[in-house]
């Protein structure tokens, strides 16, 4: 396999060692996916058995979101001081652990405490996951290997609600849990084994203050936008609250990173356009995504009026284009420019948004599933492009944060997509709410075609 064959210069791990951290690496993003998606489903059943309110018992969900919200950052940061194999083993080993822990828990309260653990050791994996990849495969397959790494998320998020519901028809709800157990030590073990240390780490002091804000920051928007998608006025003037902790924590952040002399995200990385340029893409997306993930199942199921488990089947399609498109949009962004393919698959997203958004008042399965399906295909050649071109564009030392800002404007954008649905919800009576929120998604998708088109004619100055 290409993925695997040496050629001379070749930078990171020979063909197969870096094969087995690919595994390694690949295992637990393939854990992180299942688990929530999973839990998801189960959070009715775990009500039920540990006897706890269903509104408690959505902190088994939003734990996690919030713990691993609030340590991407400060993870990253670590990597370069500790080394991308001992971030990684300790957060193998805490997801796993956490994973007994839930298994075993016999409280809805355990069970939230064991769930924010996981959060903490599935942010310092998820962090640094692809500033890994990119250590341990040269640069001719970096895109190949995030279009691989694109598959397997698209083709966990198709498969997690159908195991899930399997496993649940079929034992308790322990059992999501219990299974990766088996996985964390595989992936562990190949850790261990294969994932090099950082080159050269850095000996300096900790910018406690940044981590402290950083959480905060986070941590309140991922609050906010909780508080958004309840329709109560209450609700409404909670997430003001939190958003406005936030937007005072955010500025703070970045005033003590100008002035800290070893600051936890270093801003000169912004100082590359490209790189910039790629994560405000990134995030206008991944709110795009948020907006389209909280809308549709309320169109399915609230306006058409389907069932929970035909709800699930219709956003299958999703899904299964990325499958059909990511690896080839990979490959192509090793061979051709990263901004142009992403671009075009920005372009086919916004329109297969636009056609969610004009579907009729009676449609069709065939026809959902079919503008679904132009959406996944459009994100899955917008994604491994645009994370390369990122990764690339930051320097290899620098990796580790360029990972920790890839997880943040994918967590920072789902959060605020979540945040428009619950204030359109709020304002506006249902149906219209669900349009409205589709059409929101589109405008961010067309704010993203901008961003990213705009990296097209730096690249044509720059030759001028």
């Amino acid at each position: 396999m290409a993925l695997f064959t040496d050629r001379p210069g070749d930078e990171g791990l020979p063909g197969r060692e870096r094969g087995l951290a690919m595994i390694a690496v690949m295992t637990m993003v393939a854990m992180v996916v299942f688990d929530g998606s999973m839990i998801n489903i189960a959070l009715p059943q775990i009500a039920h058995s540990l006897n706890a309110s269903v509104a408690t018992t959505v902190w088994v969900a939003n734990g996690y979101l919030l713990s691993a919200a609030m340590t991407l950052a400060i993870f990253a940061a670590l990597s370069s001081r500790l080394g991308f194999r001992s971030v990684f083993t300790f957060g193998l080993s805490v997801f796993t652990l956490a994973s007994v822990g839930c298994a075993l828990s016999s409280s809805l309260e355990m069970l939230i405490i064991m769930r924010v653990l996981q959060g903490v050791g599935g942010a310092a994996t998820l962090s640094i996951g692809p500033a890994i990849l990119r250590s341990v495969f040269p640069n001719r397959l970096l895109g190949r290997i995030l279009g691989l790494n694109a598959l397997l998320i698209g083709t966990s998020t198709a498969i997690a609600p159908i195991l899930g519901g399997a496993i649940l028809s079929a034992m308790s709800w322990q059992w999501l849990f219990a299974i990766n157990i088996p996985l964390g030590i595989m992936a562990l073990i190949l850790t261990v084994r294969v994932v090099p240390h950082n080159s050269a780490l850095k000996r300096e002091p900790f910018d406690f203050a940044g981590a402290l804000l950083s959480a905060a920051t986070l941590g309140a928007l991922v609050m906010a936008a909780d508080a958004f998608t309840h329709s109560g006025d209450g609700d409404l003037k909670i997430a003001m609250v939190y958003a406005g902790v936030a937007i005072v924590t955010g500025f703070a952040f970045v005033w003590v990173q100008r002035r800290a002399a070893k600051p936890l995200l270093p801003l000169d990385i912004f100082s590359s356009s490209r790189f910039s340029l790629a994560a405000l893409t990134s995030l206008a997306s991944f709110v795009s995504q948020g907006i389209t993930f909280i809308a549709l199942p309320f169109l399915f199921q609230s306006v058409y009026g389907y069932s929970a488990l035909v709800s699930a089947l219709l956003f299958t399609p999703w899904p299964i284009g990325i499958i059909l498109v990511a690896p080839y949009a990979g490959r192509l962004a090793d061979r051709y420019c990263a901004a142009i393919i992403s671009t075009v698959g920005l372009c086919i997203f916004a329109v297969g948004l636009a056609l969610l958004a004009m579907l009729p008042e009676h449609a069709a399965a065939w026809d959902i599933c079919l503008r679904s399906l132009i959406c996944g295909i459009g994100f899955g050649c917008f994604q491994s492009p645009n994370n390369k071109e990122m990764l690339s564009n930051a320097s290899r030392e620098n990796s580790g944060y360029a990972s920790g800002v890839l997880a943040i404007m994918r967590t920072f954008g789902q959060c605020l997509g979540a945040a428009f649905v619950g204030v359109f919800m709020s304002i506006y009576a249902q149906n219209s709410a669900v349009h409205i929120s589709l059409w929101m998604a589109v405008i961010a998708t067309v704010l993203a075609i901008v961003l990213s088109v705009s990296r097209l004619r730096g690249d044509k100055l720059a030759a001028g």
